[in-house]
């Protein structure tokens, strides 16, 4: 029996992954998150119940480490982006315990947490908008405006501005932790990837995000777009990715798909792709196991809605953790 365990069990992908490798018999599934209210904690038997310090925390590594000696944890998968990286650069410790990392390498996952670093990774072999930083070189750019202005680093359109004139821009000052980037007029599409171990890329599934609430795809379906499967794949190539990416493209004016950004890790619409036929996390963690895995997997082409769904239990049950007490929601790691 593999053990795995689960992080940010209270965010929408983290439900969708402990759904995933809970469908499967020879897989035990542990799920952590830093606050005891996480719904994806009750999806499992309360042994395997876990709260773990929030991803930003300096103990963060450190006790995740522990927790998978501890547990004897065989494969960690993460959703949340604050704790990647930390977990990438310690990975060979992880490993010292027993526990393979099912996430892309540090190198990965440091060009992709930073906008312009993959706007300059990918722009020789992909389509990338004009991306500068906001600097006086940057400013004094010939824009054709409206124009977004967007942090380097952060998930979701947290942070992210329409800026509609030049003097809109100018009074924004200078700020390197802050980018602009041409403003694309098409449609916008994320495409699931999941890439082996040597780089080769298995599935890219392409979705629409029909309804969006708080920046997470409530509705939405998977299409089959030649030029949408083969530019998100070879983004997954640029980056060096190894596991799964969400690959954020939008038409330019020519009707070209162009890349946005790259989430290095597995989005809150997950159970869309894997309904479509594509079972990223059962496939993950074959490939992290050394187990044989189809060279490419095919989707069908399918839409979904979201819903609540509720999960009753005694009060008693619900963990305690000194997260939920400074108000920090489940899945915010």
């Amino acid at each position: 029996m593999t053990r795995v365990l689960v992080t940010g069990a209270g965010g929408p992908a983290g439900v969708a992954v402990i759904r995933s490798l809970l469908a499967r018999a020879d897989v035990e599934v542990l799920a952590a998150d830093m606050d005891g209210w996480a719904s994806g904690l009750y999806l499992v038997p309360a042994e395997n119940r876990r709260i773990v310090p929030a991803g930003r925390a300096e103990t963060f590594v450190d006790d995740l480490i522990a927790m998978c000696s501890a547990d004897s944890v065989d494969v960690l998968f993460s959703t949340v982006d604050v704790e990647l990286p930390g977990l990438a650069a310690r990975r060979d410790e992880l490993v010292a315990v027993g526990t393979a990392l099912a996430a892309p390498s540090y190198e990965t996952l440091t060009v992709c947490l930073d906008k312009y670093k993959l706007a300059k990774r990918c722009a020789p072999s992909t389509a990338v908008p004009e991306t500068r930083l906001l600097n006086r070189e940057g400013v004094g750019h010939d824009w054709e405006f409206p124009v977004i202005v967007k942090p380097r680093s952060g998930a979701g359109s947290r942070g992210v501005k329409l800026i509609a004139d030049r003097g809109a821009l100018e009074a924004l000052g200078t700020d390197e932790s802050i980018l602009i980037q041409e403003n694309l007029p098409g449609e916008e599409f994320s495409v699931d990837v999941l890439a082996a171990l040597d780089g080769s890329v298995i599935a890219a599934v392409p979705r629409s995000r029909e309804r969006v609430d708080s920046g997470v795809s409530i509705a939405g379906r998977t299409v089959r777009r030649d030029e949408l499967i083969d530019t998100a794949s070879e983004v997954a190539r640029a980056i060096g990715l190894t596991g799964v990416a969400n690959v954020q493209l939008r038409y330019s004016k020519a009707g070209i798909p162009a890349l946005l950004e790259v989430n290095p890790r597995f989005p809150g619409a997950m159970p869309l792709t894997i309904a479509a036929g594509v079972d990223m996390p059962s496939l993950l963690l074959d490939l992290v196991l050394g187990q044989p895995v189809p060279s490419t997997v095919d989707f069908v082409e399918l839409a979904n809605v979201r819903y609540l769904e509720d999960v009753f239990l005694d009060p008693s049950d619900v963990l305690v953790s000194e997260n939920a007490a400074h108000g920090e929601g489940p899945g915010e790691e």
